[in-house]
């Protein structure tokens, strides 16, 4: 069961933001599993509750520890994430809900980081076929959020003779809704869980709509 995470979670996070190497990871190796990663683990299996009827959605929960294929200067990374998506390869170029804890605290929500030229010309194709029910989507989950979807777009927009559809058709990437919130005592109770469990409830249908385009 998550209990919450605690101040000893982000003194970690920026011990080894200071210090990325292996000897102060390994004497500080038991703060990172019982104040990180088993707290991080707890968690991702209450997220993920809502997730098990629903076909090809995975749960990820990432470790501390660089892929050493990078060639990553630092063995070490500064911050531990949840990720869940549908099972593809690589899920940059896919929608997800997500949660990150980092030095600065934590971020959670929808992202779509990296969607393929494809997704973005079939999503395009879809919202100008259907205009209405894309318009809606944003405005209830916005409404329901009280959060802005956002994305970086392109310095020249696709075009588009529907008016309404026009700041969608500048989206290129980066896609999605998040909330930040520095360290804090929400962070420090199982409520915590409760809060994103909800924020990804109103998302759902955001990120359903989003899968449509999965890579």
């Amino acid at each position: 069961m998550f209990e919450g995470f605690s101040p000893e979670a982000f003194d970690f996070l920026w011990g080894i933001r200071m210090n990325n190497n292996r000897d102060w990871f390994l004497e500080h190796k038991p703060q990172y599993v019982s104040k990180l990663y088993e707290p991080m683990k707890a968690l991702g299996k209450e997220l993920f509750q809502p997730f098990l009827d629903k076909p090809g959605n995975v749960l990820k929960v990432s470790r501390i520890y660089r892929d050493a294929r990078m060639h990553h200067p630092d063995p070490y990374k500064e911050s531990l994430w949840i990720c869940i998506r549908q099972d593809v390869q690589w899920w940059a170029e896919n929608p997800c809900l997500y949660f990150e804890i980092c030095p600065e605290g934590v971020s959670y929500g929808f992202f779509f980081w990296k969607p393929r030229t494809a997704a973005l010309e079939a999503f395009r194709q879809e919202i100008t076929a259907h205009p209405g029910e894309f318009l809606q989507l944003i405005r209830v989950t916005e409404a329901a959020t009280g959060l802005p979807i956002t994305a970086d777009c392109y310095k020249r927009p696709k075009e588009t003779d529907n008016e309404d559809l026009k700041p969608y058709f500048a989206w290129r990437g980066q896609i999605g809704c998040v909330v930040e919130q520095a360290p804090g005592e929400d962070l420090f109770t199982p409520e915590l869980s409760r809060r994103v469990q909800e924020f990804f409830r109103q998302l759902m249908p955001l990120y359903d709509f989003f899968n449509r385009f999965k890579a």
